[in-house]
């Protein structure tokens, strides 16, 4: 076994969660997404086995070799960027949390069009306005809200968001805030937007206290990674 301590730290984070939601007083329903990039196949076997159904990756190059050897069937999430050019590897997944741009909700749109059933997505807004993270700013994402609910190939379920590395608990929780914001924009617009994806290893605390319904959480169930191995997406 290659995280022997691991169904104690699903416990933990269970645990936590659980009273995050009592603090926040939202009353959601809230899915741990177990975070496995840059680990094996065998991370996602015991995440399983530690009473964990969905699975997060960053990178699709990754991500498709472990679905093809994962032999639980967990739910994967694609929580990293999406390149136009593999919109179809868009498919192997129960949800993408990164639609980031006009261009890439269109290569969805296409994708789920051709197999006649409607990608499930969420999409990514900065809205702490970090120039080096993608996404929509809010002020424009009503806009797009509205455009977006013509595309019959996608099924938009709420907003992807981050904090700022390293931000204080007051920015955190603007951050968060501003993620119910964008999501309430989507609704207004006529998206089933219930979901929001916010939340990592250091903040999905407050992340659930401000409504998250989907944390997604890596070092704090497999340990630390390499610098080099730390991406976008979870933590």
């Amino acid at each position: 076994m290659q995280f022997p301590e691991l169904s104690e730290r699903v416990a933990e984070v269970r645990g936590r969660i659980a009273a995050a939601v009592v603090r926040g007083g939202h009353a959601q329903l809230v899915t741990l997404v177990a975070v496995t990039k840059t680990f094996g196949v065998d991370a996602v076997q015991e995440a399983w086995a530690a009473g964990v159904q969905d699975v997060g990756e960053n990178r699709v190059q990754e991500a498709l070799p472990k679905i093809a050897a994962a032999s639980v069937p967990v739910r994967w999430h694609l929580i990293g960027h999406l390149q136009r050019n593999k919109a179809k590897a868009a498919e192997s997944f129960a949800l993408v949390h990164s639609v980031d741009s006009s261009r890439i909700a269109d290569a969805l749109n296409e994708r789920g069009v051709v197999r006649g059933r409607p990608i499930d997505v969420l999409v990514q807004v900065n809205v702490a306005g970090e120039s080096a993270k993608s996404g929509w700013d809010p002020a424009g994402l009503p806009a797009e809200a509205e455009r977006l609910i013509g595309l019959g190939g996608i099924r938009v379920l709420g907003v992807m968001t981050m904090a700022p590395l390293g931000a204080d608990e007051a920015l955190l929780r603007r951050t968060f805030a501003g993620g119910r914001t964008a999501r309430e924009m989507l609704r207004v617009a006529g998206h089933p937007a219930a979901e929001l994806s916010m939340g990592m290893s250091n903040d999905y605390e407050i992340a659930v206290e401000e409504g998250a319904t989907i944390v997604r959480v890596g070092t704090r169930l497999f340990g630390v990674r390499t610098p080099a191995a730390a991406g976008h997406g979870d933590d």
